[in-house]
């Protein structure tokens, strides 16, 4: 048979599109043609498959025209994932395995000069979105990517380390005994999910001593899904406590895992040693707005996210280019980013919990006990006015985060340890989703008047309070949620005045 099908996927965003990849051999003046809108690394497959091939000991039809269509050919196809379905395909066209035992299978694979089999990105992509749609096919990948896509329930995944793994399963009857015969010393193996860990491992907030405000900040923060932005002097703790608030959160459920892990393996980045790990992304202050939110030609996933279901920390706030901050706005209310260009258009998720640090003036000892302040009052402006209005309206609680006097952070004992504190989350957020069904961040107007409903002193409270403030509509039902999160920690059914007076002070501007 001169012409075979081979079924692969390309990415494109979470979506994982079908590709048909169509190898026809044909009588003529030899050559080796790939079409179907294929990047650099996709049409330099000739190369890796036809050397794969040759070196693996099967024969390579090198006095045929070769034509390899990957379908359809308006889809941008990019990666090494297409080298082991061409092989296959021209191994079928040439009768050397069976075209018709292809079907009900689909391939992905980068192939080495030698003919072994490479892991590719986004395997935990595609095996997702075979998933999500309820398509019913046998997925055959290199192993150390199968090891991620078995983690998705329910499929039938398969692992091989070399060509000829996947080329004796697909040999003709007669050929296929002979080798069932042989010894088996293949690569080829079904793959199951690994065993997932009792619990992930987090740093511990008891290393932190001193800053109870802070650490009930991050507390209220963990259990509502709220934002957080920290202001203080170098050197106070800020970092120290962002990078531990991952294990305040509540532990991920499969389907979180499922999804944070597939964005992080599209990037490349996904261990299976990091599954139901609640992922913290801290990209530099020198990133870009492409970087941070995601962009290239095809898209690619940002620092936002990679931090679904996890955190996103960003310190030194204002350093960040304010391209870069902006884009950080619409991520923060829908929990979802559209990366459009002028041929394509793909949207990741993005529901992640941003925590950020800043120092209070360029100095960074505006108000500091330890040491005087230097910067003028313009420069204190100019600096603080690098972050927006609207930015910081939708951040949720602002807080400082003072120094520790080397007294207390010698002599003071650890301090309360993430375990204890997470229960007291994890408690908060079920309450919260029983009434709900989200958490109190996710709320919405109508929500926000049927489940965050205040009694007349608590209203007065707060209607005082926005007005001497100057809050937006936004920034008052941000501090609704707030009160409504500090309600559900004290077990209280209602939000009561002590409930919006905590929230209040969890949004005041920054010190001028």
């Amino acid at each position: 048979m001169s012409l075979s099908l081979v079924q692969s996927r390309a990415l494109l965003g979470l979506e994982a599109a079908s590709v048909t990849v169509e190898v026809h051999l044909a009588n003529g003046l030899p050559s080796f043609t790939l079409v179907g809108l294929a990047e650099t690394e996709v049409k330099e497959a000739r190369e890796r498959v036809r050397s794969a091939i040759q070196n693996a000991g099967l024969e390579f039809p090198n006095n045929k025209r070769i034509t390899v269509n990957l379908a359809p050919a308006d889809l941008p196809k990019d990666s090494g994932r297409f080298d082991l379905p061409i092989a296959l395909g021209i191994l079928a066209a040439s009768d050397q395995i069976q075209a018709a035992r292809l079907a009900g299978h689909e391939f992905a694979g980068e192939l080495s000069l030698s003919g072994e089999l490479r892991p590719v990105r986004g395997a935990l992509a595609m095996a997702l979105a075979l998933h999500t749609r309820g398509i019913a096919t046998r997925l055959v990948l290199p192993t150390e990517s199968a090891q991620e896509a078995a983690l998705v329930p329910g499929g039938e995944v398969y692992g091989a380390k070399h060509l000829l793994d996947v080329v004796r399963r697909f040999m003709a009857e007669d050929a296929a005994q002979q080798q069932a015969e042989a010894p088996a010393a293949d690569g080829w193996a079904r793959v199951h999910a690994a065993a997932a860990a009792a619990m992930p491992l987090y740093a511990d907030l008891a290393d932190v001593k001193g800053h109870a405000g802070a650490r009930r900040a991050l507390e209220i923060a963990a259990a509502g899904g709220h934002s957080l932005l920290m202001v203080g002097e170098p050197g106070s703790g800020k970092s120290m406590l962002a990078q531990r608030f991952a294990g305040l959160l509540p532990p991920m459920s499969v389907d979180e895992a499922l999804e944070s892990a597939a964005v992080a393996s599209l990037g490349g980045s996904f261990s299976t040693a990091r599954w139901m790990t609640r992922p913290t992304s801290a990209p530099h202050h020198t990133s870009s707005a492409v970087a941070l939110v995601g962009g290239g030609s095809p898209p690619r996933p940002g620092e936002i996210s990679q931090a679904h279901h996890g955190v996103l920390f960003l310190d030194e706030f204002p350093e960040f280019a304010r391209s870069a901050l902006e884009a950080l706005r619409e991520p923060l209310e829908t929990g979802t980013i559209t990366i459009a260009r002028a041929a394509r258009r793909a949207e990741f998720p993005a529901r992640f919990q941003l925590i950020a640090a800043m120092n209070p003036c360029p100095c960074g000892y505006l108000g500091s006990t330890l040491k005087g302040c230097r910067c003028t009052p313009d420069q204190i402006l100019r600096y603080q006015g690098k972050l927006s209005g609207p930015l910081l309206d939708r951040i949720d609680l602002h807080i400082e985060v003072p120094a520790v006097s080397a007294q207390q952070l010698l002599g003071a004992p650890a301090g309360e340890s993430t375990g204890s504190i997470r229960t007291r989350v994890v408690a908060a957020r079920e309450f919260a989703v029983q009434r709900q069904g989200s958490p109190n961040q996710a709320l919405q107007a109508g929500a926000i008047d049927k489940h965050a409903a205040l009694d007349d002193a608590a209203r007065k409270f707060m209607v005082n309070a926005a007005a001497k403030l100057g809050w937006s509509a936004r920034s008052t039902h941000r501090a609704l949620k707030v009160a409504r999160t500090v309600a559900d920690l004290a077990g209280a059914e209602s939000v009561r005045a002590e409930h919006v007076a905590e929230a209040v002070q969890y949004r005041r501007a920054l010190r001028h």
